[in-house]
């Protein structure tokens, strides 16, 4: 159960952000229910979110496969439970899925995606990049990419760090 209970929905200062929650995306997911506590927070995220999501030029496989590695490296099962069916939808096979706990060792990955899932552990565990990696993923993309990439596993690593420090899970009730 989250630590926190879950925003009235209903609130005069959330109804606007979740009405456009809803056209969006089709439901409020436990994540926007608690950052409807601040909605100028919950904007922001949105915006945010979506601006990775929705409107990035990198390949939704490849965006995916960033979000479900952080996931594992930051154990946040809501994070997993949230976009491996997307993951799945936008080309990864759950074959992948599963051996992204130790990619390294898989032979199910390219060398492109190879130097993206390095790139993504040293951002997530180390913070600063090795210059070896950061050349082999630059190798692949062009700055706006590279912008990106980038973007995404900062951000995902946002949302699993709110996710776990809140204790949010998929099958909290509201």
């Amino acid at each position: 159960m989250a630590r926190l209970p879950y925003a009235d929905l209903t609130h005069p200062d959330a109804k606007p952000l979740v009405d456009q929650i809803v056209a969006e995306r089709g439901s409020v997911l436990h994540l926007y229910q608690m950052l409807l506590h601040s909605p100028e927070i919950a904007r922001g995220w949105l915006g945010y979110l979506t601006a990775i999501r929705q409107r990035s030029s990198l390949p939704g496989a490849l965006r995916e496969m960033v979000i479900m590695r952080v996931a594992v490296l930051n154990g946040a099962p809501y994070e997993a439970d949230q976009h491996g069916p997307i993951a799945l939808k936008e080309g990864m096979t759950q074959a992948q899925l599963d051996a992204l706990d130790n990619w390294n060792e898989s032979s199910l990955f390219s060398d492109r995606e190879r130097a993206v899932l390095a790139y993504t552990d040293a951002m997530t565990r180390q913070i600063q990049v090795p210059a070896e990696v950061a050349g082999a993923v630059k190798s692949y993309f062009d700055a706006k990419q590279m912008v990106e990439l980038t973007a995404t596993i900062g951000a995902y690593n946002m949302v699993s760090r709110f996710l776990e420090a809140l204790d949010i899970h998929s099958d909290d009730k509201r």
